[in-house]
């Protein structure tokens, strides 16, 4: 990993390059996500079968994948499998439910009732990676905080295995969670399917879920037909660190971030300089042994630094600059620094709180703003799923001690049919 002094001013060039890595989507891929998403939605299913055949190289036993199918999975699954699940599970749940949005009804003197009724959205779908990148804590972590907003469907699509099955492990997750219902569909084609409904796989009104660049294109060209939980990129993490740190611990949790993907961004912000070159060697001993060592030696060497910085008010200051996913505070005192990190997130304070944890089994979402957007996005959670609809009532003695105002600033607007709207009420 490169070493960056601050008061060098060598930042600045690190900072361009990670732009450059989060750079617009390549026009060619957004060209074929775009005819693949006009192919399902005129030709929905014969589109998704002709994707199917030529992405996978046959099509799957089933569309839909049968509810026995489903439910075998989890019998047959390993039952320590099935334990850290259910454990996962219960700690997202009881985090989320705090989440919960309340509606509520303001009744005034005058007679007039104002008030917001909050509640779930229909019909949701989950985009499940199905391959050698398969995650059944994503399931987890996307359909607990929908089932507690209230969402009355949860459609998931999972791409079949080379076999034409489903991954087990994700059906496990799937039948834990209580998804309604599966079919074994990926890539572009399946978030087309979501979003236009094809005669065999449901509309929803929203897409969550990661996936691929393709994936990942497909949902942000279809915003707005549906919504999404946000245009995710690669994954990131940084670290703060002082003299108090662990180097073992902090290469390990640079290096959990780092295996995701070669443009996976890895970052120490530390302001003791005996600890970067601790980290680094602890690094290079710790990744010999680790599978995805080639990834990550590529993640750390073109999007990975060591910022090393005056004083821990510097760190601060570049954490919320650089707004990353994951922001671990392996520091002195790590509790004193909540109040200053605006701009993360997710959140982990000191030494036993690592990255993984927040992944797999803490409580918190790890579906998380990516690229700097966690300066105005927020993690997915239980407001994800919900929608909102005011409602006013007005008594005509209310409207009548309110209808001048209401007319002036109309007819200061130029719309002077809203001004009639009320005057009418009156003559």
């Amino acid at each position: 990993m490169k070493k960056i002094y601050c008061k060098d001013g060598g930042l600045q060039e690190f900072l361009k390059t990670l732009d450059q890595r989060n750079g617009e989507t390549d026009r060619k891929i957004t060209q074929i996500v775009s005819e693949i998403l006009e192919n399902v939605k005129q030709n929905g299913d014969k589109a998704l079968q002709e994707y199917t055949l030529k992405f996978d190289g046959k099509l799957p036993q089933y569309t839909e994948v049968p509810r026995e199918v489903i439910n075998d999975a989890l019998t047959e699954a390993d039952p320590d499998f099935v334990s850290a699940l259910l454990n996962s599970m219960e700690n997202i749940t009881a985090f989320h439910q705090r989440q919960k949005s309340q509606s509520f009804i303001d009744p005034h003197s005058d007679g007039v009732i104002l008030g917001q009724r909050v509640r779930g959205l229909k019909r949701v779908g989950l985009y499940v990676p199905g391959g050698t990148a398969a995650y059944p804590s994503s399931v987890l972590m996307n359909a607990v905080p929908a089932k507690i907003a209230g969402v009355e469907e949860i459609i998931m699509v999972t791409p079949p295995l080379k076999d034409g099955t489903a991954n087990k492990d994700i059906l496990v997750a799937a039948a834990i969670v209580g998804v309604d219902r599966v079919f074994l569909c990926g890539g572009a084609q399946a978030v087309a399917a979501l979003a236009y409904g094809t005669d065999t796989i449901p509309k929803v009104d929203k897409i969550v879920g990661p996936g691929n660049i393709f994936v990942a294109t497909a949902k942000k060209l279809l915003y707005g037909t549906v919504d999404i939980d946000m245009i995710a990129g690669p994954s990131e993490i940084l670290v703060m660190a002082d003299s108090t740190a662990n180097p073992k611990f902090v290469a390990a949790d640079l290096m959990s971030q780092a295996e995701h993907d070669k443009l996976a961004s890895a970052i120490l912000v530390t302001t003791d300089e005996s600890l970067a070159d601790k980290v680094i060697a602890e690094i290079e001993r710790q990744s010999a042994e680790l599978s995805r060592k080639e990834i990550i030696d590529a993640s750390l060497e073109d999007y990975g630094a060591i910022i090393i910085c005056e004083s821990a008010d510097e760190a601060v200051e570049i954490a919320n600059a650089l707004a990353p996913e994951h922001l671990e505070v392996l520091m002195e005192n790590p509790l004193s620094y909540i109040g200053k990190l605006d701009n993360a997130g997710s959140v982990f304070l000191g030494q036993y709180a690592s990255e993984p944890l927040g992944d797999y089994y803490a409580g918190p979402n790890h579906v998380l703003p990516t690229s700097g957007t966690a300066k105005f996005f927020s993690p997915l959670g239980v407001a994800s799923f919900e929608k909102r609809s005011s409602f006013i009532y007005y008594t005509e003695d209310a409207l009548r001690d309110a209808k001048d105002d209401i007319m002036l600033v109309a007819n200061k607007e130029g719309l002077t049919a809203h001004a009639n709207a009320i005057k009418v009420r009156f003559e």
